[in-house]
């Protein structure tokens, strides 16, 4: 019986693919691990064959059905281990097994593949160029520090012909992945010896970690490379695998995910950083299951920002602890709102209704009125927000010394004497009509455990994912929550994809993560096209950082995946529009995207309720996100920007990027009532649009009607 390993572009391979022929890749998977070497050669269905002239002799296909084929790797080293290396359409199959050549690095010993064809076809190319031009591109770096990064000798030859960016990502699916990524950073301004540590060591560090006693230089090889295959032990764990193929190679760690997952600990907090797609969560995941293999009386918390978040984190965590009832009783899942109100419950009784947003600016807005303040209820709502609680003020001597930070409107003493006397009258209201909001809820949660040492919920480990949308207060209540200590706080967020108004300097709060932090770069998601046309949209602004104390940079961030360049295309009205994306999502699923890959959003009610109605009238089944279906509803995916957070699909439509959406007018300050506000509130409108642009895997439609958002500027 032949041992297999699967690589994750076998996986990618199989996703690509209808449910039916998914199925029949499954039952030739599972037949071939059935059969012996000398059955596998004899045996008329699978049809084993060799590659004629294949760039590597061991490169062998079998038979799926009359469309497609499995392209795998044959050992040649007197194992029996097969690697699945794709499955593609029949001609497609040979033609790009002909083409790759699969070989072990000598520094990282690592498994790697290369397009040998392209190349050689490429370098030639760039090198007539670089004969005039004035600077190469790694001309600041000797081959001996190009080797010491695992660049090899191949590899070595091309990266001496380029001359620009432009030349380094015409090679970027050509080359191996790591050989590839060490240029780039190194184009991208990154020193030698920190892509030494972030790549190469983390390579080696996990060959030596991970290695078990294999025999043959391929299965050692495959042992090594275990962020990019897995190596598979029995039919019984095929099984499993193949019952969630996606899931099963997106839960992979990259070796600087696996460094920073299983660290033996960190001395306090620990931050990691990153873009859309690096895996910020499945490293959140893995460290919570290090946590755990500790001691048999761990208690984790796993939180994050919103209740839809909250249920994708328990689904990973299941998946990951192979829905391990016992370790899964130790780790309680659930927004930092929820266990808010179960601490407030807990130790002082209900806490009573707790108003939503639209009621809280209501009533700013009564309050505004009534008093005749100079002021609008969205100034007073953010001046409560962004210094009373988040600073947790309890009197007026404190507010009238307080430092506004953030704010871009001066406030004299009588002036805070007014807001403050407002802010009073607010909280004794809802006092009154036993009413709070979530932040006050937060800040109320965090005193009582503050004040009664020894009640309420606490735990051994905290760890928080999307941590970028947390406010001071919910800070605060989780600084509570876990005695301070090594491994106390895990955090992991991205800056740019802060899509709500929060404000924090976690050293201020008492969270000091300096010298504590890591930043992951690769992601694993998106194709590199859907990266580039998202990243514009920001337009170089400035983030702060999870601290709140420096700037964050997406320098080095990119996808090793290459595709379709994403569209953006106008129309006359927003009927026109709704047919325009309809027949976009027609075209999907013709192509073999089945409908719950696929995700339609918009900005406003009235419009994904207008694309709701066209995608059923056409036949396409539907399912409304926010309604909470299951995950395995059928369905195109119809959401809100907002509610898309945290989620990923194979195609995504963004609809409605119109001017009047983006930057939507009730939802930035104007610039005469507060200058700094208004440059924050705009940034999040831009945040918002990237974080549902960078759900999209594999293909990305931006769509709007009449006049286009300033934000497509240059994009279309």
């Amino acid at each position: 019986m032949p041992q297999i390993a699967i690589t994750n572009t076998f996986w990618e391979g199989v996703d690509r693919l209808d449910k039916p022929a998914r199925a029949r890749v499954h039952k030739a998977m599972g037949k071939f691990q059935q059969m012996t070497v000398p059955q596998l050669h004899a045996d008329k269905g699978l049809h084993l064959e060799s590659v004629v002239s294949s760039r590597d002799p061991r490169m062998r296909t079998i038979r799926v059905d009359d469309g497609l084929r499995i392209v795998l790797l044959a050992p040649d080293d007197g194992s029996d281990l097969f690697v699945l290396v794709h499955v593609v359409p029949h001609d497609k199959a040979y033609s790009w097994a002909k083409r790759r050549l699969y070989t072990v690095n000598a520094v990282t010993r690592c498994l790697e593949v290369r397009d040998l064809t392209a190349m050689e076809q490429i370098t030639p190319l760039f090198a007539q160029e670089a004969e005039a031009a004035p600077e190469l591109l790694f001309a600041d770096w000797s081959d001996t520090v190009l080797r010491h990064l695992g660049v090899d000798e191949v590899t070595l030859r091309a990266a001496r012909t380029i001359t620009g960016r432009a030349q380094l990502e015409a090679f970027g699916s050509l080359m191996p992945e790591d050989q590839f990524e060490a240029l780039w950073l190194l184009a991208e301004g990154f020193d030698a010896d920190d892509v030494y540590r972030d790549l190469v060591a983390a390579r080696q560090g996990a060959t030596i970690e991970e290695t078990a006693p294999v025999q043959g230089e391929l299965a050692a090889a495959v042992s090594r490379t275990r962020s990019r295959i897995a190596l598979v032990t029995g039919p019984e764990e095929l099984a499993d695998i193949l019952a969630k193929p996606f899931d099963a190679w997106r839960v992979f760690l990259h070796p600087a995910q696996r460094r920073i997952a299983y660290r033996p600990s960190y001395a306090g907090p620990a931050q990691i950083t990153g873009g859309p797609g690096t895996g910020k969560t499945v490293v959140a995941l893995h460290r919570v299951r290090h946590f755990l293999g500790r001691s048999p009386d761990t208690r984790v918390l796993l939180t994050t920002y919103t209740g839809a978040l909250a249920r994708s984190l328990r689904t990973g965590l299941a998946l990951l602890l192979d829905h391990d009832r016992a370790l899964l009783d130790r780790v309680t899942v659930t927004t930092v709102d929820a266990l808010a109100h179960r601490t407030v419950k807990e130790l002082r009784g209900n806490p009573g209704t707790v108003l939503g947003d639209k009621e809280e600016r209501r009533r700013w807005q009564r309050l505004a009125r009534t008093l005749q303040l100079p002021w609008s209820d969205a100034f007073l709502a953010q001046e409560y927000r962004h210094v009373l609680l988040a600073q947790d003020l309890r009197t007026f001597e404190e507010y009238a010394i307080s430092r506004r930070r953030g704010r871009g409107s001066a406030l004299g003493k009588a002036q805070r004497e007014r807001v403050w006397e407002t802010t009073v009258r607010f909280e004794d209201e809802l006092a009154r009509d036993r009413s709070c909001t979530w932040l006050q809820l937060c800040a109320q949660a965090a005193r009582l455990l503050r004040d009664k040492p020894g009640e309420g919920p606490r735990y051994d480990h905290v760890v928080v994912d999307e941590a970028q949308d947390l406010h001071p207060a919910q800070w605060r209540l989780l600084r509570a929550l876990v005695p301070e200590g090594p491994d106390d706080l895990f955090l992991t967020g991205d800056p740019h994809q802060r899509i709500y108004d929060a404000r924090v300097s976690l050293r201020s709060l008492g969270i000091s993560v300096a010298g504590r932090g890591a930043r992951l770069r690769l992601n694993y998601r998106s194709t590199e096209e859907i990266l580039r046309w998202s990243r514009a949209l920001l337009d170089g602004e400035p983030m702060a950082d999870l601290t709140g104390d420096e700037v964050d940079s997406l320098s080095g961030y990119r996808s090793l995946l290459h595709g379709e360049r994403p569209v953006c295309e106008g129309h006359r009205t927003e009927s026109a529009e709704a047919d325009a994306v309809v027949g976009r999502v027609r075209g999907w699923v013709a192509a073999g995207v089945a409908p719950s890959e696929i995700a339609v959003c918009a900005r406003f009610q009235t419009q994904t309720a207008l694309l709701a109605e066209r995608l059923a009238a056409a036949g396409l089944p539907v399912v409304r996100v926010k309604d909470g279906e299951s995950d395995d509803t059928v369905g195109v995916r119809v959401s809100s920007l907002h509610s898309l957070k945290g989620l990923e699909f194979r195609c995504v439509a963004v609809a409605g990027v119109n001017a009047s959406a983006f930057p939507f007018q009730a939802a930035v300050t104007p610039a005469e009532i507060d200058p700094l506000q208004h440059a924050t509130d705009l940034t999040a409108e831009r945040c918002l649009l990237f974080v549902a642009c960078t759900r999209a895997r594999e293909a990305l439609c931006v769509t709007y009607s009449g006049r286009p958002s300033t934000f497509l500027d240059g994009m279309k």
